[in-house]
């Protein structure tokens, strides 16, 4: 079957949620053969008008699903979106950020590819979102080169379109409360679906409204804390791939 469920994370978004909605809600309406695909927004505890504006769009959205939950974090939000989708029935989930900075225009080559791929991750060619998000980029890469031995091209990206029972597996490999799920996805489908991983071109634009909540300070943090982190998460790969 081919239900897709659109997984967001949103926080402190009442600039941009509108219009990403508008964005990405055309792209489930277009994938909905089965009438089970849906476009999934998971609220972080957001401090200003997000989920009111959530709430609003959903009474006229039927394929819309608005989750929220107490402020934890980008990747507890990202993880808890994977799951309700997984439970809800998707075969395939598709995960961006709800900044606007992504193409929705750029989803149907990922499409296209679906059946021939565990995983297709957009890596960020065409940028247009500042050289310090771009270093941060360049580092990451070599961090998790360091820590993992593989060589990920955009270990990060929020754009992806993963098939369900390979995320089931990988989900396994997460520490509770992890900042960084996507990175060890990343990885995780480059050292044991190499072949059946394709990574595409896409653009990445300014932020369209608001401020990012993630600034270098808290980049720092969360990259010291990743790297304690992903020695563990090794350990975890390695008996993962003896059990196989």
């Amino acid at each position: 079957m081919n239900i897709i469920y659109v997984v967001m994370p949103a926080y402190n978004e009442s600039e941009n949620i509108r219009t990403v909605i508008d964005e990405w809600y055309t792209v489930v309406e277009r994938h909905n053969e089965e009438g089970k695909s849906r476009l999934l927004i998971v609220d972080d505890g957001s401090k200003d008008h997000t989920y009111e504006i959530l709430k609003q769009e959903a009474t006229k959205r039927p394929l819309l699903i608005i989750k929220s939950k107490k402020n934890s974090g980008h990747g507890d939000t990202v993880i808890d979106g994977y799951r309700y989708a997984i439970q809800a029935g998707a075969d395939y989930i598709f995960q961006t950020d709800s900044d606007g900075q992504t193409r929705p225009e750029e989803f149907e080559s990922f499409w296209e590819n679906r059946q021939k791929y565990e995983a297709i991750i957009g890596y960020r060619n065409h940028r247009e979102d500042g050289i310090s998000r771009v270093f941060v980029t360049k580092v990451l890469r070599f961090v998790v080169y360091l820590c993992f031995h593989q060589w990920v091209k955009d270990a990060n990206t929020p754009y992806r379109l993963m098939k369900r029972d390979t995320l089931i597996q990988y989900l396994k490999l997460m520490p509770k409360h992890f900042n960084l799920p996507n990175v060890v996805l990343a990885v995780a489908y480059v050292r044991f679906s190499k072949n059946r991983t394709l990574f595409l071109p896409i653009t990445f634009r300014k932020r369209q409204g608001g401020v990012n909540s993630i600034n270098l300070k808290n980049i720092c943090i969360i990259g010291k804390q990743a790297i304690r982190d992903f020695v563990m998460i090794r350990r975890r790969m390695d008996a993962f791939e003896n059990r196989e």
